[in-house]
């Protein structure tokens, strides 16, 4: 059998690897190269392959298939993972405002994690659907603050739907920094919850710049609602764990990538 996979052409070797990936969820590159009965090159460039397709995902040693997000954690579980991830990314994007600038955080505990350098600006205006950001962010500085209302969505403390999203249509921005639960090459940004696409579209909609702010474990992910593709994003800003491949495939669709560290 081995035999007859070594002469399968690429499309047919990524097809098996895929198979295989169907019956074992994840697999070893050493796995693969004698499943496959090809090099270890091979194998790698392969797997490159389907992560540009976002088809698989490239874990330590090896490749997983890429999972579906049924329904996102809550506020109480996302915030007790990757913290540092998350501060190393708001660090960096801390950088990117300036006072007086009007900006919108999205609700997530990534975008969460820049409260703590929006301290050392004046002058901001700040626009979120995010409860607790919001909560954060009062009696700093001589900052406003507007808090986007709509349906509230309790596990994540943060208001969704058509109400949230009529009004942002009627905000301008400098910067909206975007967070999602999941995300690839192939389908940019996705979500469980349809009442979320809404707000981020118009929050997207209302900036002169928007950043994706989101840790690499979410990549691989995929959502059942599209919301926009990492075209739509003028910066991506994510951990330096994200394999090299994805981040040259980002690149090339000529979206700016900073691996925060």
């Amino acid at each position: 059998m081995s035999a007859d996979r070594s002469r399968l052409i690429p499309a047919q070797r990524r097809e098996e690897l895929v198979r295989q990936l169907r019956g074992d969820d994840v697999l070893s590159v050493r796995e693969l190269t004698q499943i496959l009965d090809v090099s270890l090159m091979t194998v790698r460039r392969d797997i490159n392959a389907l992560e540009r397709e976002g088809r698989v995902h490239s874990v330590p040693g090896g490749v997983r298939l890429a999972s579906r997000v049924v329904q996102e954690p809550s506020f109480d579980v996302k915030a007790s993972r990757d913290t540092a991830e998350k501060e190393a990314i708001a660090r960096t994007a801390g950088k990117l405002i300036q006072d007086g600038m009007a900006i919108y955080l999205d609700a997530g505990t990534t975008t969460g994690a820049l409260v703590p350098f929006l301290c050392e600006h004046h002058g901001l205006t700040v626009i979120s659907n995010d409860f607790i950001i919001v909560d954060r962010l009062l009696g700093i500085n001589d900052m406003q603050i507007i808090h986007v209302g709509g349906l509230v969505e309790a596990s994540n403390k943060s208001t969704v739907g058509r109400l949230a999203a009529e009004m942002l249509q009627h905000i301008n921005t400098d910067m909206a920094f975007i967070s999602t639960s999941s995300w690839d090459l192939s389908r940019g940004i996705t979500t469980p919850s349809e009442s979320k696409v809404g707000v981020k579209l118009a929050a997207m909609q209302a900036a002169l710049s928007s950043v994706l702010l989101v840790t690499s474990s979410k990549f691989g992910i995929l959502g059942l609602y599209d919301i926009a593709p990492l075209e739509r994003f003028d910066r991506i800003i994510t951990d330096s764990q994200l394999p090299e491949s994805v981040a040259a495939g980002i690149r090339d669709k000529g979206v700016r990538l900073d691996l925060a560290s």
